[in-house]
């Protein structure tokens, strides 16, 4: 075996990086000689955008989609080309170019600096991994490299619930049903919706991300699942009002049935009848806290609760209470500031 050879071996099991071919090593290849190196990463084949890079015998791969495969969120600065990658209690912050990177406030050493090359922002794979304390296994039979990452099992089944093989209950099928009190992993928010998953075993897919199933939230779930609501509730404008209409049919709506409707149709999220029990669910929030979704409730009929509305965000309200308009948007300002009695959050 030649130097290069046995260094490129050594570099992989001791240094626990893997290693794409030399070009001398893809001449031998086309010989038959040598087999090309496979990489895994928690079981699946990885695949970078572009063909990585090697400097020196480190390997540099296009920087989103490595740190996503190690479950790491990511955000860019593109004006000082800087990276910040957040996974659990871990944030790694780099700016491409430069010898040293933070590890939760620490100095870390990057022996061979990311570079933006073609287009893609190219980081080492060795100063990924272990920063996000990823472990590195070489098969030297199958010339084989296994990266398998600390995978935090964060989010908590409340409801059993289906794990999906795409995020569409109409498609694809069913993998399993993931029973109350198991432990998955996020990997991604799909949308409003759905939540792609990693589970004990291994497996990955689709979950509702309702909060009904899961004790799963983060600030642009919560912004995606107030954005449907209100567009799900839109979708009814001009529908007539009809006091004590039945909350089994769309063809009329009172406030409280127009909200019971859009929250168990969007989140399925089934809230009480009327509004004075609708006020009684989740917590209470103060005025300038109000965010999408939350339900507003005003003094009515000469009742304390008598009507609620669903913040639409930029001071405006959802809601039905006028034969004339129907369910409509407007302002919330003038009564409905001096009617105010409550807000509630309830997802």
């Amino acid at each position: 075996m030649t130097k290069r050879k046995t260094a490129l071996l050594f570099l992989l099991t001791a240094s626990l990086l893997y290693s794409v071919p030399t070009h001398a090593e893809t001449a031998t290849q086309a010989q038959g000689a040598v087999k090309p190196v496979t990489i895994y990463l928690d079981g699946h084949q990885f695949q970078p955008e572009v063909a990585p890079l090697n400097v020196d015998g480190t390997v540099l791969v296009p920087m989103r989609g490595v740190f996503e495969e190690e479950g790491a969120k990511l955000t860019w600065n593109n004006s000082s080309k800087t990276v910040t990658a957040t996974k659990g209690n871990t944030t790694l912050t780099y700016r491409i170019g430069e010898h040293t990177a933070s590890l939760n406030g620490q100095a870390l050493s990057v022996d061979v600096p990311g570079q933006i090359a073609n287009g893609y922002t190219l980081i080492p794979l060795r100063f990924v991994s272990e920063a996000l304390g990823s472990s590195v296994k070489w098969d030297q039979t199958t010339k084989t490299v296994r990266i398998t990452s600390t995978v935090n099992y964060e989010t908590s089944i409340l409801w059993g619930v289906n794990l999906r093989s795409l995020p569409d209950a109409g498609k694809g099928s069913s993998l399993e049903m993931l029973a109350a009190g198991a432990k998955v992993h996020v990997t991604r928010e799909v949308n409003a919706t759905w939540l792609e998953v990693q589970t004990h075993d291994n497996q990955t897919g689709y979950i509702s991300a309702k909060p009904k199933y899961t004790d799963y939230s983060s600030p642009s779930l919560v912004d995606q699942q107030g954005d449907a609501l209100i567009a799900y509730g839109k979708k009814y404008l001009g529908t007539p009002y009809v006091f004590g209409a039945s909350p089994d049919q769309t063809n009329t709506f009172d406030c409280s049935s127009f909200v019971k409707r859009v929250f168990q149709d969007t989140l399925s999220i089934d809230l009480p009848r009327v509004s004075y029990d609708q006020a009684k669910v989740g917590k209470e929030v103060s005025m300038n806290e109000l965010r999408k979704g939350d339900l507003l409730f005003f003094s009515a009929r000469n009742l304390n609760i008598g009507h609620v509305a669903i913040y639409a965000g930029n001071n405006q309200i959802l809601h039905t209470y006028s034969k004339e308009l129907g369910v409509h948007v407007e302002t919330f300002d003038g009564q409905w500031k001096k009617r105010f009695v409550t807000a509630r959050r309830v997802f």
